[in-house]
C-alpha cells in the first residue's frame, strides 16, 4: 500500500488493492506472485550482475570496495501519455540548456539582459573563461544529459536537477532490462514495452554526427581507469558501441591533432566521449598534477580538430543555483513556459531566502549548489537536531553555497524488501542525446529507489537501488492474453543480444 501522503504509481492515490485500471495485470502479478518466488528471481538477478561485474564504488569508505548495485525485481511502468508528457518537456529543457551554454560562451545575451545574475556565472568555478568563443560543432555543448525527475501525483512531474557534465547510470538501465526480460518474461507478454537496447546505437550516431571530420570519424571513450566508480559503465558502453576504451596513456596530441596509439600505428581521433571531469582533462590547462588527462587536449579542442563529449564548461549548467533560474532560462530561449517545472527553490545567497531557510530547516531539504551523489545534503524531516544545527552554522557561514527546497511527497512504487512488498520512494533519470539532427530520447531511463523505509535519498552511494523502467507503446497499453504468442516472438528478438560474458567487459 502507498505511504501516507505519497502517490503510488501502481496502486494509485487511493491505495486500492486493484491498482490503477491501466495496471490491473501488473497489480495482479504483484499480489499473486509468492514472496519466495520474488526472492528467487531477485537472487538470480544479483548473481548475474555479480558475474558480469556490474559494480560501483563508494569513495571515502574504507570498508566499501566494489559493490553490486541493488536491483529491485518489481518494475516501474509509464503509460504512453505519461511518456509523451515527459519527453516533450525533456526536449524543451535540453534544447534550452544547450542554447544557454552556447550563449554563455558566446555573446552572453542572457547575462546582459539580466535574466541570470552575471556574478552567478562569471564567479562560478565551473565556468571556463578560456573557452569563450570556442564554439563546438553545431553549437552543441551538452550532447548527453541526464535530467533527474520526481513525481508527486498522476500528472505532476518536476525536474529535481540537471546533469550535463558526465551523467552516469545508463548501463544500469540497459542491464536492468536484460534481467527483467529473462526473469519476468510474463510481464512482456502482457505489456507492449518499448525497447531501450537501441541506446548504444543512438549514442554512437550522436558522437559521429558531431565529428569535425565527416568521413569515417573515429570515436573513443576516455576513462580515468578501472579504479573509477563508474568503470563498469565505461567499458560496457565502449563495448556496446564498438569503439575503443582508452586511458590517457593511449592518446597523444601532435600539432593540435589527437592520436590513438595502437599496435598497428597511430590512428587519428575525431570524437572523445570523456568520462573525466574538466579539472583533470588536460594538465597544461587545468590541474597540472592530473595523471588522468592528455597534455595538449584542450589545444586540439580549441583548434577545432577534436570534439569533446560533453564539451568542457558544461558543468555550469549542473550548478543548483543556476538550476533555480531554469524556468527563466527555458522561457528566454524557447519563448514559452517550461513544460517540466522545477521544484520550488530558495537561493540562500539571497537574505530573505536564507532567513526563511534558517527558520524552517526541520521541514526543508538543503543542498550544496555544487553537490552530487547525495552528499552535502540535509533532509530536515529525517535529520537529527545535531545535523540541523550543523547545517545552520554552515548556512550562516557560507549561504551562497546552498539552496533549499520543500520536502516533497515523492511517489512510491511497490518494492521487494525484507518483509515482502512495500512502497518505496523513487526518482527517474531519462537520458537525452543531442546531435546534429536534434534531440533523441530513448524510451526508458534509470529509476532509482530509496530502499530504506521512509528515506527520500535514492543515490546508490546512500543505500539506494535501481528498477527497470517500462515505457508502454502508444498503440496498445496491454496485450490480450490470447495474443501473447505474438509478443513472445518480439521478445526473443529483443533478448537476442543476451547478457554479455564478463570477459567482454574489460578494457579493449
Amino acid at each position: 500500500m502507498p505511504r501516507s501522503g505519497a502517490y503510488d504509481e501502481i496502486w494509485g492515490a487511493s491505495g486500492s488493492r486493484e491498482g490503477r485500471p491501466e495496471f490491473k495485470h501488473l497489480a495482479d502479478w504483484i499480489r499473486d506472485t509468492d514472496t519466495v518466488e520474488f526472492d528467487r528471481r531477485q537472487a538470480a538477478a544479483e548473481a548475474a550482475f555479480r558475474q558480469l561485474g556490474i559494480t560501483f564504488a563508494v569513495y571515502g569508505q574504507e570498508e566499501a570496495g566494489e559493490r553490486i548495485i541493488p536491483f529491485d525485481i518489481v518494475p516501474r511502468v509509464f503509460t504512453a501519455p505519461e511518456w509523451e508528457q515527459l519527453s516533450t518537456g525533456l526536449v524543451q529543457r535540453v534544447e534550452a540548456i544547450n542554447a544557454f551554454l552556447d550563449d554563455l560562451y558566446g555573446a552572453q545575451r542572457i547575462l546582459k539582459d539580466g535574466v541570470v545574475p552575471a556574478e552567478l556565472v562569471l564567479a562560478n568555478a565551473q565556468f571556463r573563461p578560456l573557452l569563450m568563443g570556442a564554439r563546438p560543432p553545431h553549437g552543441i555543448y551538452a550532447h548527453i544529459c541526464g535530467i533527474d525527475l520526481v513525481r508527486t501525483g498522476p500528472t505532476d512531474f518536476f525536474v529535481l536537477e540537471d546533469n550535463a557534465r558526465t551523467p552516469s547510470g545508463v548501463s544500469y538501465m540497459l542491464e536492468n532490462r536484460e534481467a527483467m526480460l529473462r526473469l519476468c518474461p510474463e510481464l512482456f507478454q502482457t505489456y507492449d514495452v518499448l525497447p531501450v537496447d537501441t541506446y548504444p546505437d543512438r549514442l554512437r550516431e550522436t558522437l559521429e554526427s558531431v565529428s569535425p571530420r565527416s568521413d569515417h570519424p573515429v570515436c573513443v571513450l576516455l576513462t580515468p581507469g578501472h579504479f573509477n566508480s563508474a568503470f563498469y559503465e565505461h567499458s560496457f558502453l565502449a563495448d556496446s558501441m564498438g569503439i575503443e576504451l582508452v586511458e590517457a596513456a593511449d592518446l597523444e596530441v601532435d600539432d593540435d591533432i589527437v592520436w590513438m596509439r595502437t599496435i598497428d600505428g597511430r590512428v587519428r581521433v575525431d570524437v572523445i566521449y570523456r568520462r573525466i571531469d574538466d579539472d583533470y582533462l588536460d594538465p597544461l590547462f587545468f590541474r597540472p598534477d592530473s595523471m588522468l588527462g592528455v597534455p595538449g587536449l584542450l589545444a586540439a579542442y580549441l583548434a577545432g580538430n577534436v570534439t569533446l563529449v560533453n564539451a568542457p564548461g558544461t558543468g555550469i549548467a549542473d550548478d543548483k543555483a543556476i538550476y533555480s533560474y531554469m524556468p527563466d532560462i527555458v522561457r528566454y530561449y524557447s519563448g514559452g513556459e517550461a513544460k517540466l517545472p522545477n521544484v520550488e527553490t530558495y537561493r540562500c545567497r539571497e537574505p530573505q531566502a536564507l532567513q526563511y531557510t534558517l527558520d524552517n530547516l526541520a521541514d526543508l531539504v538543503v543542498k550544496l549548489v555544487d553537490g552530487s551523489g547525495g552528499y552535502g545534503m540535509l533532509v530536515g524531516p529525517t535529520a537529527s537536531s545535531a545535523e540541523i544545527e550543523a547545517f545552520r552554522a554552515a548556512l550562516i557561514a557560507e549561504p551562497h553555497r546552498y539552496i533549499a527546497q520543500p520536502t516533497l511527497a515523492l511517489s512510491t512504487v511497490p518494492t521487494l524488501v525484507k518483509d515482502g512488498i512495500a512502497p518505496r520512494h523513487v526518482d527517474f533519470r531519462p537520458f537525452c542525446l543531442t546531435g546534429a539532427d536534434g534531440v533523441s530520447i530513448v524510451p526508458g531511463g534509470l529509476t532509482r529507489v530509496a530502499l530504506k523505509e521512509g528515506s527520500l535519498v535514492v543515490n546508490s552511494s546512500q543505500g539506494g537501488g535501481t528498477k527497470d523502467s517500462l515505457i508502454l507503446a502508444p498503440s496498445r497499453q496491454t496485450i490480450d492474453p490470447d495474443g501473447m504468442h505474438q509478443t513472445l516472438g518480439k521478445m526473443s528478438q529483443t533478448m537476442g543480444r543476451g547478457m554479455k560474458p564478463m570477459q567482454s567487459m574489460g578494457r579493449r
